[in-house]
């Protein structure tokens, strides 16, 4: 598709007059209009803006011409996972996972491989040549080669062990020693947790990207516990395979 189809699609998707649309994106009606017929096409700037307005990258404004990959893990990038500045606004160079509300959430690239090889290992290929790729493939990706210009001096690598600190400290009967918390996005995570009454309650914004692990119960049988947290509260639960049966834990604010 091209721009101008992209944009009306997009428009009319959401509802959108070309009034209302160029109010939001400081223009007049007429730029709507000639954007939607191909007279001229939006200008950076403005580009930034729509991509906020319809929560899309701008790669997809301007008709996916490339194929992003984000550039600290190598993962395809569609709309639906690519990242998030602290307004909101896509950064199309990072995934949920990687960069989350203007944070990079990998310092280690052997805790980013050990991560990532988890979810790439399949009958056709093995831990060791996911493993392989991996170590060949990130040193090649943007963040990794500029990481000294890009890294925050350990400011996230001490919330995070302040957090397993805390966490740890809360000494939950049958929950293992907590050692690392990776970045997992809401929507994958969150579950919904039955109340007295029957209805099920989430805690969690699909959108946002939390720290969590899972950890295998110290007392046996086949439930797991599932740690989440972040700079407000601290959420542990048990549940089954696949996140069936969950039971909250503890939710605590911080």
């Amino acid at each position: 598709m091209n721009t101008k189809d992209v944009l009306y699609d997009l428009r009319t998707k959401k509802g959108l007059s070309q009034e209302e649309l160029a109010a939001r994106v400081f223009v007049t009606r007429q730029a709507v209009s000639r954007w939607e017929t191909g007279e001229t096409v939006p200008n950076t700037e403005t580009l930034k803006l729509l991509s906020k307005v319809f929560d899309v990258s701008i790669n997809t404004l301007l008709g996916s011409p490339r194929q992003l990959i984000c550039q600290c893990c190598g993962m395809p990038l569609e709309d639906g996972i690519i990242s998030r500045e602290k307004d909101g606004t896509p950064n199309e160079e990072y995934c949920q996972w990687c960069y989350a509300d203007g944070t990079y959430t990998y310092h280690d690239m052997d805790d980013l491989i050990d991560v990532c090889v988890g979810h790439m290992v399949t009958e056709e290929f093995s831990e060791e040549q996911a493993r392989a790729y991996m170590k060949q493939k990130l040193p090649t990706l943007d963040y990794w080669k500029h990481y000294e210009e890009l890294a925050d001096n350990g400011e996230f690598e001490e919330f995070k062990q302040k957090l397993i600190d805390e966490i740890n400290d809360l000494h939950i009967e049958g929950m293992p020693h907590l050692d690392k918390l990776n970045a997992l996005v809401g929507s994958y995570v969150n579950l919904a947790y039955p109340l007295p009454g029957g209805a099920q309650v989430k805690f969690l914004d699909d959108g946002t990207t939390y720290l969590g692990n899972q950890l295998e119960n110290e007392c046996g049988g086949d439930r797991c516990f599932g740690v989440l947290a972040n700079m407000d509260f601290i959420l542990i639960c048990t549940y089954g395979e696949g996140g069936s049966d969950p039971e909250l834990v503890l939710y605590k604010k911080r």
